[in-house]
């Protein structure tokens, strides 16, 4: 995998960073996100594909991402395919940072040390060049304001920044609500996309112990329920 492309785990940060405060919205949720962006990376690298409700490997080779190679490993020692929602539920400790300091590295964002009530110290990330963030934002308005299928990196980019309930932050306000819909819709344009969004909305509401009952999209390689489950969705998009 070439490094001119940017991952969609580091998208997904980077539309999460505040431009203002240097924080990232979601964080909680965000974690979860960025273990599912991953799985979607992964995908489209050919290295993993959806089996039903679960993540089986089907090219062991590295990407040539070491954080990626090291979720690849991760699944290649399981033996077997595994449920999408244990595998984003699992332990994710310092992934965040690691996507951070990844960008910092990159030169896309720079830390600022500070402290909280004169004590405590803390770490604020800004962007460098606003310019891609603005790329990556353009693309998600484009696919809203337009209705054209998007490609499937954008497709499981909107999938994800809804799953951890970016919507409100990237469409604020009731003037955002059209448009927070819209990004909820675009679900359904990524099968592996919203498969991994759907275990992220899971495992965020405690859902996990039964299998999902799933109905396949487009033949073999489906495993994504046909229609979102309204009741989630709905919360996740207001």
């Amino acid at each position: 995998m070439g490094r001119s492309r940017r991952t969609i785990p580091e998208e997904l940060l980077l539309l999460a960073l505040d431009p203002a405060t240097g924080t990232t919205a979601q964080p909680q949720s965000l974690d979860l996100g960025l273990a599912g962006a991953q799985l979607v990376e992964l995908a489209l690298a050919g290295r993993i594909a959806p089996d039903g409700d679960r993540i089986a490997v089907v090219m062991p080779r590295p990407t040539g991402d070491p954080t990626l190679d090291s979720a690849l490993e991760l699944l290649r020692r399981r033996g077997s395919p595994v449920r999408a929602v244990h595998w984003i539920g699992g332990p994710r400790l310092g992934l965040r940072q690691t996507y951070l300091s990844h960008l910092e590295r990159c030169g896309m964002v720079h830390a600022v040390e500070g402290q909280m009530c004169g004590v405590l110290p803390t770490t604020r990330y800004q962007a460098t060049d606003t310019a891609i963030s603005r790329e990556i934002r353009a693309r998600l308005d484009s696919a809203i304001r337009t209705g054209v299928p998007p490609d499937p990196r954008t497709a499981a980019l909107a999938a994800l920044a809804h799953a951890v309930g970016l919507g409100k932050h990237l469409y604020p306000g009731n003037e955002g609500r059209s448009s927070r819909s819209r990004l909820r819709d675009l679900i359904r344009h990524d099968p592996m996309g919203g498969l991994v969004a759907h275990a992220v909305m899971d495992v965020q509401n405690g859902v996990g112990a039964q299998p999902r009952r799933t109905a396949t999209a487009g033949g073999a390689g489906g495993g994504v329920p046909s229609q979102p489950r309204r009741g989630t969705m709905a919360r996740a998009a207001m």
